[in-house]
């Protein structure tokens, strides 16, 4: 490789890493400037019980898919670790729902606040071919309903639940 053709290929080179860097930051400036935005509608999310009841429905071992803004589908939550893909258990008590997250802050969901409990086929960040996203549509302290978004290992396993909030 001559000198001319190799300076060429690392100028081209670093102008591509540039490109790339600037793409990636701004992805990061529009997520922060989401949370932001989000942050006075969010609030604070309400407090984990002292004591709860006896299970109703069992742990469901799943995929924590997310939560978005009501009646936004695709509009996903960014405010705290709301809006990361985790491991879960979602356990449902007389007091309330339980999200227990791998490598996030577990997520109680009071019972009065539950506003509807169904299935779908997508919720932001993950689309099925049939109804196998458990969503949950809650209403925060600040008013804003939202949907948490769960996808059960087996998918048999969301019958419960619908039958529980029927």
């Amino acid at each position: 490789m001559n000198t001319p053709t190799l300076i060429t290929s690392l100028v081209m080179a670093a102008l591509l890493a540039l490109l790339i860097a600037f793409f990636i930051r701004q992805m990061m400036r529009g997520w922060l400037h989401r949370a932001q935005r989000q942050a006075e509608l969010i609030g604070t999310l309400p407090p984990l019980p002292d004591t709860v009841g006896p299970a109703i429905v069992p742990p469901t071992k799943g995929l924590y898919v997310g939560t978005t803004l009501v009646p936004h589908w695709n509009d996903k939550v960014a405010v705290g670790d709301l809006g990361f893909r985790a491991k879960a258990v979602l356990t449902r008590y007389p007091e309330g729902i339980m999200v227990q997250r791998t490598g996030a802050g577990p997520i109680w969901i009071p019972d009065e606040s539950i506003v509807a409990v169904r299935t779908e086929r997508a919720i932001a960040g993950k689309a099925l071919t049939h109804d196998g996203i458990l969503v949950i549509r809650w209403r925060l302290p600040s008013g804003v309903e939202i949907d948490t978004g769960f996808r059960a290992d087996v998918r048999a396993e969301l019958n419960r639940w619908l039958e529980e909030n029927a």
